[in-house]
């Protein structure tokens, strides 16, 4: 595994590098994977190029191209969303030559999200981001083929959110899971299922996968699912044990020492977590649509009383 900048002029511990994972498979990594700091990665094969996911940012998006035309390779001609949140998304639009591909809800997601990373954190500097959601998209599974390279895109059903992909390379033993993996970042169900991630991570599981990389943090192996697994169902007692006693995810969040996560960067999306769970509790379609302002507005709470931050 090399590591190399994306760029020469780097912040050290802010900017972003890409990390050779195989042949003709980068990741492109940004530190350190909180609000807004998502992976993506880049694939070559047969003279294409093609991106998992974007950045949040305009100048984020422009480094990451950067990043995909070193030494000479194409412009990409593809590029898969994992997913539809802004972060993984908005940066479609500086790849105008690129066929944007994800699933189907994910498309319809998109568009239904509009700008929406604006309306949360308004004073961040996107730059002239214009919403370019998939206009390819797929149900269960897809191949995307790079020369001999091929890319299996595997919808897992609602978990992070309602249209996720992961992004399997199976000769190269890497598997891109966009945010159905945080690595040292607390994973945020807000939009997706409980049930749905823990059913998530046995399809990873059962890729067989060498190199895991995740939406957020940094580049890994399959022992992450056995802690976000200790997670789910952490949270699934915690949820399960306070609606019964009658009391709100954020009296049930405050009031839980957070153990052997508390070491997980952004730690206030427990109480969005628990959220998500009680709507499956009381019985509600995975993936319903929350309260917005209401979880945001207890998560603003568990942190401190402070907005949550976008760092990109």
């Amino acid at each position: 595994m090399t590591i190399t900048p994306a760029t020469t002029d780097l912040a050290e511990g802010t900017e972003p590098y890409t990390v050779l994972l195989a042949p003709g498979v980068r990741a492109f990594i940004q530190p350190d994977g909180g609000w807004c700091l998502n992976n993506a990665g880049i694939v070559t094969g047969g003279g294409r190029t093609a991106l998992i996911d974007t950045a949040a940012t305009e100048r984020r998006a422009r480094l990451l191209r950067d990043a995909a035309l070193a030494e000479g390779a194409a412009a990409p001609t593809a590029v898969v969303n994992t997913h539809h949140h802004g972060d993984h998304t908005y940066g479609n639009f500086v790849f105008p030559e690129a066929t944007v591909l994800g699933h189907a809800a994910c498309r319809s997601e998109t568009l239904a999200a509009g700008l929406q990373l604006h309306a949360i954190w308004p004073d961040v500097e996107y730059g002239g981001v214009t919403v370019a959601p998939p206009t390819v998209t797929y149900t269960e599974e897809m191949t995307l083929h790079l020369g001999d390279t091929e890319v299996r895109l595997i919808h897992p059903g609602p978990a992070h959110t309602v249209g996720d992909t992961i992004a399997w390379l199976p000769e190269q033993g890497v598997v891109f899971t966009g945010d159905l993996v945080f690595n040292g970042g607390t994973p945020f169900l807000l939009m997706g299922s409980l049930s749905g991630s823990l059913r998530s991570l046995e399809i990873l599981r059962g890729l067989d996968a060498t190199t895991v990389v995740p939406g957020h943090g940094r580049v890994t192996d399959p022992g992450v699912y056995d802690t976000l697994e200790r997670y789910f169902r952490w949270v699934e007692e915690l949820a399960r044990d306070g609606r019964a006693a009658g009391r709100t995810p954020l009296e049930v969040a405050r009031a839980t020492d957070l153990g052997e996560f508390a070491a997980l960067r952004e730690g206030e999306r427990l109480v969005a977590n628990i959220h998500r769970a009680y709507a499956e509790l009381d019985g509600l379609p995975l993936g319903s649509p929350l309260d917005l302002p209401t979880v945001l507005g207890d998560m603003q709470t568990m942190n401190g009383g402070r907005p949550m931050v976008c760092h990109a």
